[in-house]
């Protein structure tokens, strides 16, 4: 190996101890002190109580982990938006199970946290996933509650897709292991089934003080809403349990005598590890995101056997598409190309730029893998579409919609990768989040922005110093300098893969060697859900 690879190798073991420092801060959500009263209460927390819940050692995969990552600063913060999804097997059955976590604002709902809720529901939608709630919220955030309340996509919609849920069939299991209030009440009822703990568990639609102060009325709230009202007056939940762990043993109950479900059928073999050493992916990916580098090399490092069957090698080489296995799934490939490559006219092509070739490739590759039923798997390293007059002049835009109208139409589960650059129209064409994918997530290297750092600090450099100007300003070359640097750090945060994340414009951030986990984990949920309809391009121009 030679010292390039070294030096990229430090740099991205770096990146990924930096991930887990992360991961572990918002493991703890609201912190010791609130894991410790929550304790004291004869509580678990969220993550304690999904431990207890999945199968021993069994494989898992958390969503939306850095949800909220700094935001809302000005209210305490909210990590992990409040609440752990993740996506697991219980009695042996892969299901997705959503935990408020009771530590962060005693689990109350802030914007993010809506969002994330509904990304839980939209992935057990997708995939015909059971989905197992367990419940211990405040309900919503007050001072916020004009963030999260009233809109299509807010907290109203989450007991709206209850009921879509119970019409497909798809199996809802809740728990109230905390407090269930106000509009929040409705989610374990329209629930297949609810449960609810004694002492701890409570469901009203409003509690002792706002009763006294509404009807006059004085009552507790253990005789208002809790488990035993429930259970035996009021008949709204299906089961007692005595604690937390008893409650989990009864939803791995109810999950053992479920039966079995219907398969879209997607191909599988017996899995084998890739031939190349998964490791020097470290040393392959390139530590500055302008450099090249050979994207196959790390396909042979996530694909089993290494093995891989090109489709058109030698046309539209800046998107790498072919065939493969990922722990024994049958998967088709659409890759960024990051080396420069020449084609047979002697022209010289940029990595990670899209072509009219290449988009026209990926287009007939995206529409073949839909014809055999094969779950599409994207490795974006992009910069966008190719510009200047000679692309324009060859249609670019018109193959680049082609591309685009193919991935929109696409009918089998795709699953994006952003491996490092993910800027523009590059971002929509290589299946970004507006596109559906049924995950998508990110490596560290990864960024995500309408363009890099240096071009669109330019870009605002120039508008911000004209507005100076015509101000009647005297810019300086120092100031300039210095507006310029200020420009660029802003920016760099915002294309960071964790700005990202915390918007759930990404499902996670991973280190690169969970991928293959993530993709298998994947395509065994779809699998879950049967094609419902044909693939269609529409009208494209030819």
């Amino acid at each position: 190996m030679d010292i390039k690879f070294n030096k990229n190798e430090d740099h991205n073991k770096l990146l990924v101890s930096d991930l887990k420092h992360r991961l572990a801060r918002v493991h703890k959500g609201g912190g010791e002190k609130r894991i410790a009263k929550l304790h004291d209460q004869g509580k678990l927390t969220a993550r304690e109580r999904i431990d207890l819940l999945l199968d021993k050692d069994s494989e898992r995969i958390e969503v939306g982990a850095f949800a909220g990552d700094n935001m809302y600063e000005e209210h305490g913060g909210c990590p992990s938006g409040g609440v752990v999804v993740c996506i697991g097997y219980v009695s042996g059955k892969q299901c997705v199970v959503v935990a408020n976590d009771a530590t962060v604002k005693a689990g109350a709902w802030f914007p993010i946290t809506g969002k994330k809720n509904l990304r839980a529901q939209e992935i057990a939608i997708e995939n015909r996933l059971p989905i197992i709630y367990l419940v211990d919220s405040a309900g919503v955030y007050l001072p916020m509650q004009d963030e999260i309340f009233p809109d299509k996509e807010h907290f109203g919609r989450i007991f709206r897709n209850n009921a879509v849920m119970s019409s497909m069939g798809i199996t809802q299991i809740a728990a109230v292991m905390g407090s269930c209030v106000a509009g929040g009440a409705y989610l374990p009822i329209m629930s297949d089934e609810a449960l609810i703990v004694d002492k701890t568990g409570s469901i009203f639609l409003a509690g002792s003080y706002l009763v006294k102060a509404a009807i006059g009325e004085d009552i507790d709230n253990e005789t208002l809403g809790g488990a035993t009202t429930h259970s035996e007056i009021s008949g709204v939940t299906d089961y007692k349990a005595a604690d937390d762990k008893d409650a989990l043993k009864k939803i791995r109950n109810i999950m053992d005598k479920i039966g079995d479900f219907e398969k879209a059928g997607f191909n599988r073999k017996k899995p084998a590890p890739p031939a190349a050493d998964q490791k020097e992916i470290y040393g392959l990916l390139p530590k500055s995101r302008s450099d090249q580098y050979d994207m196959m090399e790390i396909i042979k490092r996530l694909v089993d056997n290494s093995e891989f069957e090109a489709y058109k090698e030698g046309y539209g080489q800046t998107i790498i598409t072919g065939y493969a296995r990922i722990n024994g799934w049958a998967v088709g490939i659409v890759a960024n190309q990051r080396k420069v490559v020449r084609t047979k006219k002697g022209e010289m092509q940029f990595g990670g730029v899209i072509y009219s070739d290449s988009a026209d490739k990926a287009t007939r590759f995206i529409a073949n893998c839909n014809q055999k039923k094969i779950p599409l798997v994207f490795l974006q390293d992009v910069t966008g579409f190719m510009v200047g007059s000679k692309s324009e002049h060859g249609g670019i835009i018109k193959d680049g919609a082609k591309m685009v109208n193919a991935v929109s139409n696409s009918v089998v589960p795709k699953f994006t990768v952003v491996i490092g650059n993910s800027y523009g129209a590059g971002n929509y064409a290589m299946c970004g989040k507006a596109y559906d994918p049924r995950l998508i997530f990110a490596w560290p290297s990864a960024e995500l922005a309408v363009m890099g750092g240096t071009q669109a600090a330019k870009v605002l450099l120039q508008i911000e110093t004209a507005a100076l100007k015509k101000k009647g300003e005297t810019i300086t070359k120092e100031k300039e300098d210095a507006l310029f640097n200020k420009i660029k750090s802003r920016y760099d945060e915002q294309v960071s893969p964790y700005y990202a994340a915390a918007r759930l414009w990404t499902d996670a951030v991973i280190d690169p060697l969970e991928t293959r986990k993530w993709i298998s984990m994947g395509i065994e949920a779809a699998d879950h859900a049967p094609l419902e309809k044909p693939f269609n391009l529409g009208v494209i121009q030819t």
